[in-house]
């Protein structure tokens, strides 16, 4: 099994457009895909909203997706070309209730694209991308905490020349810059098809 974890330091910069891109660049690879979502307090995983529910109750819910419409991000993934594509919502703090339910699911595939910093706790990555933002300032404490497990950064461009964060240390990273709409450049295409042993592709 091969796993790529793709990540990022805010939200709405591009990481499921980079992962979606991914699978259409690899389409051989038979992708299943996971968009992990955690929500913050008063708010249900169950359904995305405010219902009430106590702290111990709807923890997480795996839901496999199959439109193929596009209007959510686990609906992309398969707009994109992957085999399957899971959607996991926790809510926040609890995405080890779910592991036991998800890792069977993912140990059955051979190729797996995650989105999600926060699944580095629980999984060692082939490959871990960040997407990052220079225009931003926002930076997850998961962005920061899994930062230096970076295989490399694609940073979407345009972007300012330097960072509008600070102490966030990127030297011997490799980075690729990338644009929309797919956030896929050439060299980091090739630069996965390396680490994926797919050369070529």
């Amino acid at each position: 099994m091969a796993v790529v974890v793709v990540g990022g330091h805010s939200r709405n910069i591009g990481k499921t457009s980079l992962a979606a891109g991914l699978i259409a660049a690899f389409p051989e690879c038979g992708w299943a895909a996971v968009k992990i979502t955690q929500y913050g307090h008063g708010i249900c995983s169950i359904n995305g909203r405010a219902c009430g529910c106590a702290a111990e109750e709807h923890r997480y819910a795996l839901l496999e997706e199959k439109s193929r419409e596009g209007r959510t991000d686990s609906s992309r993934f398969l707009v994109a070309g992957a085999r399957r594509s899971l959607w996991l919502r926790t809510k926040q703090g609890q995405l080890d209730r779910a592991m036991p339910q998800l890792k069977p699911i993912l140990e059955t595939e051979q190729f797996v694209i995650m989105e999600s910093n926060s699944i580095l706790e629980f999984v060692s990555p082939d490959l871990y991308i960040v997407v990052l933002h220079f225009d931003v300032a926002d930076f997850k404490r998961s962005a920061r905490a899994y930062l230096h497990r970076a295989d490399a950064a694609a940073v979407v461009q345009p972007a300012a020349h330097r960072p509008v964060w600070e102490g966030i240390a990127l030297e011997g990273m490799p980075i690729f810059p990338v644009t929309p709409p797919t956030y896929v450049s050439e060299d980091l295409k090739e630069f996965v098809g390396l680490r994926l042993g797919r050369p070529g592709i």
